[in-house]
């Protein structure tokens, strides 16, 4: 059966998150592509700070998995970062996919090619998860995988890395847990 899974990116790279987001209208079916998407398309823009969390908050009822469509710039953004709190705070798998190298089409000389894009920051590497009763800690990034959609061809293994992740989550959040920044990004 298909897990209903949470897309969180930032919207500069609207035409390679669309590329995954989009991937599973290529299978048969929604239970053969492993996953179907419940997140939000950026329209709240325009909208305050408390519509804005609301919104998200609603986008991610009844998902099991938040998948991180990492370009060059997803990590540092605001808003992901709420949605990574949010998510680890629901119990939600964690994954992380690289997509700077899905080549967007560009003009150059009057020509159309696809270019990659630039790697940017894992997200999973900027956050810590501390055991509330042992307070051990460690990065995300040690209990949830990052993949990379053209290296790792995402149109045939997201299904898989999604159910991944949410299988990892029940060991990940076994003992209460706590998500922390590493240093580098506040929490939101």
């Amino acid at each position: 059966m298909a897990r209903r899974v949470y897309f969180a990116f930032h919207y500069d790279d609207i035409f390679r998150v669309n590329v995954v987001r989009n991937s599973w209208r290529l299978h048969p079916d929604r239970d053969s592509s492993g996953y179907f998407d419940a997140s939000l398309w950026e329209k709240a823009k325009r909208e305050s700070d408390l519509a804005l969390k609301r919104l998200i908050n609603k986008g991610l009822e009844n998902t099991s998995v938040t998948v991180f469509l990492l370009g060059s710039e997803t990590a540092g953004r605001r808003w992901v970062n709420y949605e990574l709190v949010k998510s680890v705070e629901r119990g939600n798998g964690l994954l992380a996919v690289r997509i700077h190298q899905i080549k967007k089409p560009t003009w150059i000389g009057g020509t159309q090619i696809g270019l990659p894009g630039t790697a940017g920051p894992n997200i999973l590497d900027q956050y810590r998860l501390q055991n509330a009763y042992s307070l051990q800690s460690s990065l995300l990034s040690s209990s949830f995988s990052t993949q990379d959609w053209v290296a790792g061809n995402g149109y045939a293994n997201l299904g898989r890395w999604v159910e991944d992740a949410a299988s990892r989550a029940a060991s990940v959040y076994g003992g209460r847990s706590l998500v922390t920044s590493a240093g580098r990004v506040p929490l939101v």
